[in-house]
């Protein structure tokens, strides 16, 4: 869920007549009644993504992503690259580790540093 706020008011507790449990399951069912009358639905996360490929398979990668309800963005032209960005579904599986580049750990232990984190 998301956007949702939620305030009690107008509870009065008793001493004799009033426990907890009570006013658990009261805010469980006004809770349970209000998500029913807001008509929920349901969400999927979309990533903004970036693919960048050789021109002749534009059309091949932009008929892919829209196959899987992507929306393209826009393109443009880095070098002999096309960079096409779109909004789209994800989906991913950890692999493995690999040992990063030694002049792309420098930069990340130095910006680390900079913003005050630990070594």
């Amino acid at each position: 869920m998301v956007d949702v706020k939620i305030d009690f008011y107008d509870g009065k507790m008793h001493p004799v007549d009033s426990k907890d449990v009570a006013f658990q399951i009261a805010g469980k069912h006004a809770f349970q009644e209000a998500f029913q009358q807001a008509s929920p639905l349901l969400l999927e996360p979309i990533y903004q993504i970036t693919v960048r490929i050789p021109g002749e398979f534009m059309g091949n990668v932009m008929g892919d992503i829209s196959s899987r309800r992507g929306k393209i963005l826009g393109m443009d032209t880095e070098g002999k690259l096309q960079t096409l960005k779109a909004h789209g579904l994800h989906e991913e599986e950890f692999s493995h580790y690999e040992e990063m580049p030694h002049d792309t750990a420098e930069k990340v232990i130095a910006e680390n540093r900079q913003a005050g984190g630990d070594d």
